[in-house]
């Protein structure tokens, strides 16, 4: 089991400027390690279907089950994404300070791809959260607008002016803005 009680703080993190700027990049580099198989699509229904079998889970399948939880980061850079997904990932990388130490934060994932022999990427050690954090604010103006130019003029004013509004409205039913686009396809704007 991997040992979650060593302090994020405890050593000076990697600096990212070299190390890990493939987070932007799907995460290129690659380690020597090889994970296990993955299970076929039957197999795994099967192994879902039983519900009374305790799911076993070796510290290869956590290291990389937060190396897949790091991997949604690189979808915030692609405009297909859907804006809830977005919002969703933003709200865990840019969780509360006092979170970063539990199991599966986004400091913790950071901290045990990037220090675990069993990960599917080079070994580069302890990264500083924070400058990923940076390069992900500074990239977000322009993923968002790649992202809006695919919706109609009043759904980019709306996420611009009242981002809070439209994440509580996504937050309830993620499908809220396709069905707002579809109404108003259909009824048309009744103030226009």
């Amino acid at each position: 089991m991997l040992n979650q009680s060593v302090s994020p703080k405890a050593s000076h993190p990697t600096p990212v400027g070299h190390v890990f700027p493939p987070i932007f990049s799907s995460w290129p580099a690659t380690s020597h390690h090889r994970p296990a198989a993955i299970p076929d699509r039957a197999a795994l229904e099967q192994m879902l279907d039983d519900a009374e079998a305790p799911v076993e889970w070796s510290e290869e399948d956590i290291v990389l089950l937060h190396w897949r939880l790091l991997e949604e980061v690189s979808h915030l850079a692609d405009p297909a994404t859907p804006l809830e997904e977005k919002f969703d990932t933003l709200r865990w990388v840019f969780s509360e300070s006092e979170k970063d130490g539990l199991p599966f934060s986004f400091v913790s994932c950071l901290r045990v791809v990037g220090c675990s022999p069993l990960s599917p990427i080079a070994y580069c050690g302890r990264v500083d959260a924070e400058e990923i954090r940076g390069h992900i604010r500074h990239s977000l103006k322009a993923w968002f607008n790649a992202s809006l130019q695919r919706y109609p003029s009043w759904v980019r004013d709306a996420v611009v002016h009242n981002p809070d509004w439209i994440e509580a409205r996504l937050s309830k039913n993620p499908q809220w803005i396709n069905e707002q686009i579809k109404r108003m396809s259909v009824q048309g704007d009744l103030f226009a």
